[in-house]
C-alpha cells in the first residue's frame, strides 16, 4: 500500500550521488588518457565503470525497495513521471543535434563546397559534384553506402515488433496476469538483443566489405555516430528491460502502481521512434 497522497516521502541522506560523481571522475580521466594512448587510462576506465555499476545496482535497488515498501505516494509518483519526461526530452535534444549536423552537411555545407569547387576550379581540390553520399572534397578511398532494404529494414521490423510486445506486456500488467507479463517481456528482450546482434554484424560488414568506416569523411562520420549512439541506447534499454523482467518475476508492481515499468516502456518507445528517423534519413535518403 502506498502512503497517503498528501504525504511526500523524503529519503534519508545517501552516499550514492558522490559515488556516482567519483565514477564519472575516473571514467573521464580514463577516457582522456586512453585517447592519448596512455595505458593507465584503461585501468581508470575499468575502475570507473565498476564504481558506476555498483552505484546503479545500489541506488536503483534502494528505490525499488522503497517503492515496494509502500513509501511512495501520488506526489512521489508524479515527481518520477516529470523526471523521466525531462530525461527523455534531453535524449531527444541529443539526437536532434546529430540529425541537425546531418541536415547541415547534406543540405548546406556540401552544396556550398560543390559551388566553390565550380568557381575555383582545381585550386584547392579536384572537381566536386557534391552528391550524397560523399566523403567530402578530396581524394579518399572509395566506399559503398549502406543499403536500406536488407538488414536495416529487418532491424526496423525488430524494433517495431518489440514496441508491440512491450505494449502487450503492459496490458497484461494492468490486468494483473503475471504469466503473460513474463512471456511478452521475454519476447521484447529477445527482439532487442537480436537488434543489437544484427547491428554488430552490420558494422563488421561495413568495415570488411563496404570499406565504410568512421573515418570515411562526412558520410561515415554521420552514419556511425547516429547508428552507434542509437545502438548504445538500445543496449541500455535492453538492460533496463531485463531488470524490469526480474522485478515482474519477483512479484513487483501492481495494476495501479507500476511507474518503474512505465518509465522503461517510455524509454523503449523513444528508442523505436528515433530508429524510424534514422532509417528514413540515414538509410533511405
Amino acid at each position: 500500500m502506498s502512503q497517503e497522497s498528501g504525504h511526500y516521502y523524503v529519503p534519508a541522506p545517501s552516499s550514492y550521488p558522490i559515488i556516482g560523481s567519483t565514477a564519472i571522475l575516473f571514467m573521464g580521466s580514463g577516457a582522456a588518457l586512453t585517447m592519448n594512448k596512455i595505458e593507465t587510462g584503461y585501468w581508470l576506465l575499468a575502475i570507473g565503470f565498476s564504481i558506476l555499476i555498483y552505484m546503479l545496482f545500489g541506488w536503483f535497488g534502494t528505490v525499488a525497495r522503497e517503492s515496494e515498501g509502500g513509501k511512495y505516494g501520488e506526489q512521489v509518483d508524479k515527481s518520477f513521471r516529470w523526471g523521466m519526461s525531462w530525461f527523455i526530452f534531453t535524449e531527444v535534444m541529443f539526437f536532434c543535434a546529430f540529425f541537425g549536423a546531418l541536415f547541415y552537411m547534406r543540405n548546406l555545407s556540401i552544396p556550398w563546397l560543390a559551388e566553390e569547387s565550380t568557381v575555383l576550379g582545381n585550386s584547392f581540390w579536384s572537381a566536386y559534384d557534391g552528391k550524397w553520399p560523399t566523403t567530402g572534397p578530396g581524394d579518399y578511398d572509395p566506399f559503398t553506402p549502406m543499403g536500406a532494404w536488407g538488414l536495416p529494414a529487418f532491424n526496423t521490423m525488430l524494433l517495431l515488433t518489440s514496441g508491440v510486445t512491450l505494449t502487450i506486456a503492459h496490458w497484461r500488467l494492468k490486468e494483473n496476469r503475471r504469466d503473460g507479463i513474463k512471456l511478452w517481456m521475454l519476447a521484447t528482450i529477445a527482439l532487442g538483443a537480436t537488434f543489437i546482434a544484427c547491428q554488430a554484424y552490420e558494422y563488421v560488414h561495413a568495415y570488411q566489405d563496404l570499406n565504410l568506416k568512421l573515418t570515411t569523411g562526412a558520410y561515415g562520420a554521420t552514419f556511425f555516430m547516429l547508428t552507434g549512439f542509437h545502438g548504445f541506447h538500445v543496449t541500455i534499454g535492453t538492460i533496463m528491460l531485463i531488470v524490469i523482467y526480474f522485478r515482474c518475476a519477483s512479484g513487483h508492481f501492481t495494476p495501479e502502481h507500476h511507474f518503474g515499468f512505465e518509465g522503461v516502456a517510455w524509454y523503449w518507445h523513444f528508442v523505436d521512434v528515433v530508429w524510424l528517423g534514422l532509417f528514413v534519413f540515414v538509410y533511405l535518403m
